[in-house]
């Protein structure tokens, strides 16, 4: 089976959730960087963080990626995602700026 093709900065920031490392996954997103989650948004360092201590890198979450599309500044990625907190197939759509995040929004897959 071919591994999914996953571009920069989206397959650094994946990896860096997957091994739960905060402080990766807080330095991917730009100063003003948005998380969505659901509807649910958290816009900055402070606030993705305190989503993520409960809900993301807190909750030892792991994603394994299924589908990736590209869409100029926009990548989305599918798969499962499996944590303390919830679980089940969802899509994550990054927009890209430069070699940063600008945002994260999670949706069912």
């Amino acid at each position: 089976m071919t591994a999914v093709k996953i571009p920069e900065p989206v397959a650094s920031f994946i990896d860096a959730v997957n091994r739960h490392d905060e402080d990766m996954f807080l330095d991917a997103f730009t100063a003003d960087g948005v998380v969505d989650d659901w509807g649910r948004t958290f816009t900055g360092r402070d606030a993705m963080k305190r989503w993520s201590d409960k809900e993301f890198i807190g909750a030892k979450g792991t994603l394994t990626v299924e589908e990736v599309a590209v869409r100029g500044d926009e990548i989305a990625v599918v798969g499962d995602w499996r944590s303390n907190y919830a679980n089940g197939r969802s899509m994550f759509v990054f927009v890209v700026d430069g070699d940063k995040l600008a945002s994260m929004a999670i949706r069912e897959g």
